[in-house]
């Protein structure tokens, strides 16, 4: 049995509606076939169980550990104590990040969407200068920075907010190929109690002490801390 991720509350979920930018192109043999991981085990496209929990595998290991969760948690540090140009500043390296490349586009679409439902809160100054850093082409507005700055403005815990964001990403693939490929619903559920003691695993990673470790892929010299 998967471990149960208390939901967040229900107005931060309404700003967190849209899918993860990844979401549309698992059956895409196209559009996966731009993703170049490290390891070489990324499938074609996915069509069965195997292709799936290879994906998925892929996936955790290659964004959400090294990239994704420790991008929020910065985030979610940096807006907490409003540090602005902290924020702005992780927004440009996030831009050097390769794994995020290929779905960039759709990552700051999905993140400026969120940024703006974010506006009508009163007393948001750290809200509204990153929106003006947006319109003034100073930033680009990825998913996972404005995940991040939604948990630090409803006060939610980090653990919960990162936890909720690995289980219902890979919910949101697993449900998603299910759909499309008519997979067993059994046998998903089985590969996402699998993938809960992972995500576990990759929440403590991110919130590990000290300056987390934002893991940036460098053609020359590996990764480095942001």
């Amino acid at each position: 049995m998967s471990e149960r991720v208390e939901p967040l509350p229900v107005e931060a979920a309404r700003l967190l509606g849209d899918p993860h930018p990844l979401t549309h192109q698992l059956s895409s043999p196209s559009a996966l076939a731009r993703f170049t991981p490290a390891t070489d085990t990324l499938p074609a496209a996915v069509c069965d169980l195997p292709s799936l929990r290879g994906f998925v595998t892929w996936y955790r290991t290659e964004i959400l550990t090294p990239a994704e969760l420790p991008a929020i948690r910065k985030a979610f540090d940096h807006a907490s104590r409003y540090e602005v140009r902290e924020l702005l500043a992780l927004d440009a390296t996030l831009a050097g990040e390769p794994r995020l490349q290929p779905f960039a586009q759709a990552s700051q679409a999905v993140g400026r969407s969120q940024l703006w439902r974010l506006l009508p809160m009163r007393d948001q100054r750290l809200v509204r200068r990153y929106w003006n850093a947006l319109e003034a082409g100073n930033a680009h507005g990825w998913h996972v920075l404005i995940y991040g700055v939604v948990l630090a403005v409803f006060s939610l815990p980090l653990r919960q907010g990162l936890l909720n964001y690995g289980h219902q990403t890979i919910a949101g693939f697993v449900d998603s190929a299910a759909r499309s490929r008519g997979l067993p619903t059994a046998d998903c559920d089985r590969l996402l109690d699998e993938e809960a003691a992972a995500v576990r695993t990759a929440t403590e990673f991110a919130l590990g002490p000290g300056k987390p470790r934002l893991c940036i892929c460098a053609p020359t010299n590996g990764g480095n801390d942001a």
